[in-house]
């Protein structure tokens, strides 16, 4: 997966390789799927939801710039995967998601893998999680149709947010930069993400 999958499409930052190489990978996902686990295209992990493929969780991490001391908002934690990535590299996590039974699968797969600087809730991620902002850093696993709000006015100046945005033309992975209150966005990639739900996203 390293070699093959990360390497060779640029991804470079030496932190995101480590942290994908330790994580066994195989953990997050359950049944047949765990054959596939380091496959290079997402795998459903069930409640309309997927575990996304290796390359975009390493495009995504990388594009957060982590150093180690940030405090890092997930929104979506899904099986718990990039949370535990996340986790790997930076000082906290505080993880959103809307699914009680996928948050409580993944808490007990990352409690029983160790980690103690992650903190995941039950919640409308698009509202964020108020009770422990400022963020330094965001990331979105799932495609909105904006910047939600509510997710911007819980970064830190200078905080770095990763998140696909969507329109009528397709989904673009788009890195978002707050310096003095103003948003600078820039585009990385195309993609394609499960929608995010929720007040400032799609409604179902």
């Amino acid at each position: 997966m390293i070699d093959e999958q990360l390497r060779v499409r640029g991804i470079t930052d030496v932190r995101v390789l480590e942290a994908m190489g330790r994580i066994p990978r195989e953990e997050f996902v359950s049944g047949q799927a765990q054959g596939s686990a380091y496959a290079d295209h997402p795998l459903s992990i069930g409640c309309d939801q997927t575990i996304s493929q290796p390359y975009i969780v390493a495009l995504m991490t990388e594009h957060l710039d982590l150093k180690g001391q940030e405090k890092v908002l997930e929104i979506g934690t899904g099986s718990g995967y990039q949370t535990a990535i996340l986790g790997e590299l930076a000082a906290q996590v505080v993880s959103v998601e809307r699914s009680a039974q996928l948050a409580a699968q993944a808490q007990l797969r990352l409690e029983g893998l160790g980690y103690r600087n992650l903190k995941i809730n039950v919640g409308d991620g698009t509202l964020g999680w108020p009770a422990e902002a400022p963020f330094d850093r965001v990331m979105i696993t799932a495609a909105s149709p904006c910047v939600p709000l509510p997710l911007v006015e819980q970064m830190r100046d200078d905080a770095l947010m990763v998140l696909p945005l969507a329109d009528a033309f397709g989904q673009m992975l788009t890195v978002v930069e707050k310096k003095q209150g103003v948003l600078e966005s820039r585009a990385v990639c195309a993609c394609v993400f499960v929608p995010l739900v929720g007040k400032y996203g799609y409604n179902r």
